[in-house]
């Protein structure tokens, strides 16, 4: 089977959709010989932060000189993305050869997509011998196909409303949801999150007698930086290649982590993964900017939560502009009039537009939701054309490409196609 009919019958599962539930990864797994089982893992659940969080944690292992997988999701452009040793994505001939050799039990199980994905990221990084597996659940936690593993440390970014048709209408119901990764005895670390979903995690810490990292306590906030103070660190200057403030607290969330797990008191490691996150794991989509004068920038921030951080940060640069445009795509499953809301009247022009994906959010749909806060929007059906066409406007614009990550991979694929067409 090569590559292509390999995707072709990968992609093909989507059609079982979001199943939640382990016991046909567990059985799919075990036929595979419980890889989740031989390889240390970090596992990473949140509403926010925790690709980015993923990555430093993964970046500063490497630059600790161990071999290291990362599992993340959603692709952009290459399915390969999601799995990388040391920054190198997955080869398509391994790809091929596990859907292959495990057709048969893929079709009998009914797996999804994301099971079988998860499945082969445990096998590979068992099979290349990685000393760490940085892994990054899909959807919510509990249930969610990479809650196989028995990993060194649990971390849980952030809390905030989203996927409530499947994980709950409540903070407190999410992050339940969320806390479902936490095991018996495994050291658990947060993120800043709203004190009810703090007190959800510490609940269920104490009971299975676990050791909680609150990051609020290791650090001091400051105008315009963020300070990190453990018994083995302290880091006050942080060299970041990401824009935001949001991202010192991620990289400080990551630094916390491997410094309690690994005793890491060589803050001149972690300073170096902090700075080479990008080199070192080929993180894409967070404040990217893609194209300068007119600037084009990428941000996969899909949820109330995402879109103020963005907004915060768009504001500093804003008035650079003569005209800022916003081109916004998204899951039909997210808090969306909340996110127009956090928006509005923050551009000169909202453009709305939709994936081709089965969860994504139609433009007439967004279109009504605008309509309803009196949000003046414009479809626009190629915005990959779109993207690439504004990049001969005037140079004194700016074009903020954001939402799902999904909207963004259509864009870079565009992109991409156009160069090697």
């Amino acid at each position: 089977m090569d590559l292509q009919k390999s995707l072709d019958k990968l992609y093909s599962l989507h059609t079982f959709g979001v199943k939640l539930g382990l016991e046909n990864i567990k059985s799919f797994l075990a036929v595979l010989g419980n890889p989740e089982n031989k390889i240390r893992t970090i596992h990473i659940a949140g509403s926010n932060g925790k690709g980015s969080t993923a990555a430093f944690i993964a970046s500063i292992l490497q630059e600790m000189k161990f071999k290291v997988g990362l599992y993340t999701s959603p692709h952009f452009v290459k399915f390969n993305e999601r799995i990388k040793v040391n920054g190198k994505e997955i080869l398509d001939e391994r790809i091929a050869n596990f859907i292959h050799d495990h057709e048969s039990e893929i079709d009998t199980l009914k797996l999804t997509f994301f099971e079988v994905t998860t499945a082969l990221a445990f096998q590979y990084f068992y099979e290349e011998k990685v000393d760490y597996a940085v892994i990054e659940t899909g959807l919510g936690g509990r249930l969610d196909a990479t809650n196989t593993v028995k990993p060194v440390a649990t971390v849980i970014t952030s809390i905030s409303l989203e996927h409530m048709d499947i994980l709950g209408d409540t903070i407190e119901k999410i992050a339940e949801e969320k806390a479902g990764i936490i095991k018996e005895g495994v050291k658990v670390f947060i993120g800043i999150m709203p004190e009810p979903a703090e007190e959800v995690i510490e609940k269920k810490c104490q009971a299975l007698q676990c050791e909680l990292f609150d990051l609020k306590e290791y650090i001091v906030e400051k105008e315009n930086s963020l300070e990190l103070y453990t018994e083995e660190l302290e880091l006050d200057e942080w060299i970041m290649p990401l824009k935001g403030k949001y991202q010192k607290y991620n990289a400080a969330l990551a630094s916390l982590v491997v410094s309690k797990c690994l005793d890491n008191d060589n803050f001149r490691v972690i300073e170096h993964g902090i700075k080479n996150v990008v080199k070192n794991t080929g993180l894409q989509g967070r404040f990217e900017y893609i194209h300068y004068k007119p600037d084009i920038i990428l941000d996969s921030a899909h949820n109330p939560e995402g879109i103020e951080n963005f907004i915060n940060e768009f504001n500093k640069v804003r008035k650079n502009y003569s005209h800022s445009i916003v081109l916004f795509g998204v899951m039909k499953d997210k808090a969306i009039k909340e996110m127009l809301n956090l928006l509005k009247g923050n551009f000169d022009e909202f453009l709305i537009t939709e994936i081709d994906y089965d969860r994504a959010c139609p433009i007439s749909s967004l279109s009504n939701i605008a309509s309803e806060i009196n949000l003046i929007v414009k479809p626009e059906t190629k915005p990959g054309e779109y993207v690439a066409n504004f990049r001969y406007q005037t140079p004194s614009k700016c074009l903020v490409v954001l939402g799902s990550m999904y909207l963004l991979g259509t864009v870079k694929a565009y992109l991409e196609g156009m160069k090697t067409s």
